[in-house]
């Protein structure tokens, strides 16, 4: 096998599969990248057997075949070559020799009939969205996912479609964010499938130009998402996710509109003495009011007030304050509008000039 490719070519998709193969791994083959070479075509394939990523790249080819070669070694052989260098790539028995200007490199090599297949059941459904759409609403909701958490349902996404409409919801237990809009094209069909927390993350970074067309399929079992010239393919996680309308089935207090910006510098100077386990705030609402302080077990005292308007009932409430700044600054008006539950439960925290999404944070006891 040989072939030579401008280095520019190779890096980016490089980036892409060394971010889905992890350091560690069980088969040491999974470390490696495998190179297909076709009639037209160089394709890259990496993978975890939960995540796979191939891309194809059009080069001249001059012998066909298929290797397989360290992954991050390569990268960083093609990261710290010259821009625009030619790399020369011969596969000599278990070794391949990669020449670029007078430098020479010699890695080694396992049999790419060893490289394991990534198992995919029959795709039953599929959609089209808008690169941009989705980079937004996986931005969204991203956060809220859960990390390591022992209900493993929540660390990760939901993504919900009926018919021409789209919904992508996370939520580590403590807070919930919901992202709700439209598709361009009717689906016909009502599915729900929950994607793992890698999975998630390494699709967004894949989503780096708003323009493009995504055609995605996906069964109860994978997804795939066809991005120009990459596929990127994932595992789904087999459980149904907890049932979240019940948060919008309770009764409400009278919203407060209150300026994004202040509402911020007020909870980070509040922050500051909170305690740095819980990070709690306390929230006094009257009136006219919105009465934040905070304290620690050093006895350490913060309190900020902010003027509002408030036509109900003197509320107390306590958030954990991190949660609520998360939300903040994915809010894109001037402006937040904070509902907060009647039994003093939860907090709903929307933009006023946008209905696609919404943030949810539990209360908590200080």
């Amino acid at each position: 096998m040989k072939f030579t490719i401008n280095r520019d070519q190779l890096l980016t998709p490089l980036q892409q599969i060394v971010n889905v193969i992890e350091k560690r791994q069980t088969m040491p083959i999974l470390s490696n990248v495998l190179i297909s070479l076709g009639d037209e075509f160089l394709i890259l394939t990496g993978t975890d057997l939960e995540i796979q990523i191939v891309v194809r790249i059009v080069i001249d080819t001059t012998q066909l075949g298929k290797l397989t070669v360290p992954a991050r070694k390569l990268l960083d052989i093609c990261r710290l070559l010259p821009l625009q260098a030619q790399l020369k790539v011969d596969h000599v028995n278990d070794k391949i020799r990669i020449s670029s200007g007078r430098s020479r490199f010699v890695l080694s090599s396992l049999p790419a009939e060893h490289y394991p297949n990534f198992i995919e059941t029959e795709f039953t459904h599929q959609f089209t969205i808008n690169a941009g759409k989705l980079k937004t609403a996986l931005d969204k909701t991203i956060f809220c996912m859960a990390n390591q958490d022992v209900r493993f349902y929540l660390n990760a996404l939901l993504l919900s479609i009926s018919n021409q409409k789209f919904k992508l919801v996370s939520s580590d237990g403590h807070r919930l964010a919901i992202f709700d809009d439209q598709l361009d094209y009717p689906t016909g069909y009502e599915a729900k499938v929950v994607l793992p927390r890698k999975a998630v993350i390494e699709l967004s970074r894949l989503l780096d130009e708003p323009e493009v067309d995504l055609q995605i399929e996906f069964s109860a079992n994978n997804i795939r998402v066809f991005i120009k010239n990459v596929i990127f393919s994932a595992k789904l996680v087999d459980a149904k996710y907890p049932d979240f309308g019940k948060v919008f089935n309770q009764s409400f207090l009278n919203s407060i509109v209150i300026s994004k910006q202040i509402f911020k510098e007020a909870l980070t100077r509040v922050a500051i003495l909170s305690n740095e386990k819980v990070k709690g705030v306390m929230f006094d609402i009257s009136k006219d009011s919105l009465k934040m302080s905070s304290h620690n077990p050093e006895h350490e005292e913060a309190e900020e007030e902010l003027s509002i308007e408030f036509n109900d009932e003197p509320q107390s409430i306590a958030f954990n304050v991190q949660y609520l700044l998360d939300a903040l600054n994915n809010l894109n008006s001037e402006l937040a509008v904070l509902r907060f539950a009647s039994n003093s439960s939860t907090c709903f925290i929307e933009d006023p000039q946008s209905d696609t999404y919404k943030y949810i944070v539990m209360s908590m006891r200080l």
